[in-house]
């Protein structure tokens, strides 16, 4: 499958900058859970929308294309498959997006999970954001590329099997996609995120975090 074809016709010009005008917003959010006298490493990177706006002492990113071009000078890139990924060092925190449902089954995603937990240092922790398909429903099989139907319970059982553990799950956290019709514009996810309230309305991803068992 030809994903840099496959997500220019998901996604043209307008939709990306939007997406990544939501995820600077996102991104804020998040900051919670990320320290910034720490390292983080953003696996799956795609173009760089989490770890271009998090803020960190050190930024790593992966993803199985090469997206070097799409990353700042600062962020080092390093091309490879999450499970494979061979760094030599650990970090404070490991994140994730979007990423195990494209995985091509569930001892895929144990076996990516696994290699998070190794590349953990003491006291680090793996942020996973899922789309969760008990809350999408059939929509969740509208992306060709998607193969693992995951909800929160199956992804803590996944991690658990990984050898980490559960501290944090927010099962109901983001709308499904950026593409949904609210909210899109930065302001509104703004104002969305910090009104939990309407997280039980719209939230069709799960915000799941775990440190090493």
């Amino acid at each position: 499958m030809d994903l840099d074809s496959l997500y220019r016709e998901r996604f043209d010009e307008r939709a990306e900058r939007r997406k990544d005008a939501n995820w600077r917003e996102i991104c804020a959010y998040l900051q919670r859970y990320v320290p910034i006298n720490g390292s983080v490493l953003d696996v799956g990177c795609d173009r760089g929308y989490f770890i271009r706006h998090i803020q960190a002492r050190e930024r790593w990113a992966t993803d199985m294309r090469d997206m070097r071009a799409a990353l700042p000078s600062e962020i080092t890139f390093v091309q490879a498959q999450g499970e494979r990924l061979e760094l030599g060092r650990t970090f404070d925190r490991i994140f994730m997006s979007n990423l195990l449902e494209h995985l091509p089954g569930s001892d895929a995603v144990i076996a990516l999970l696994a290699r998070c937990s190794e590349l953990l240092a003491a006291n680090g922790q793996v942020i996973v954001l899922q789309p969760n398909i008990r809350l999408i429903g059939a929509s969740y099989w509208d992306f060709i590329d998607h193969r693992v139907a995951l909800t929160e319970r199956s992804l803590a059982e996944a991690a658990q099997q990984a050898g980490l553990r559960t501290l944090k799950i927010i099962t109901r956290f983001l709308p499904y996609t950026t593409k949904s019709r609210i909210p899109t514009h930065p302001l509104l996810v703004r104002a969305y995120l910090a009104f939990p309230p309407a997280w039980r309305l719209l939230g069709k991803q799960t915000l799941y975090i775990a440190g090493r068992a």
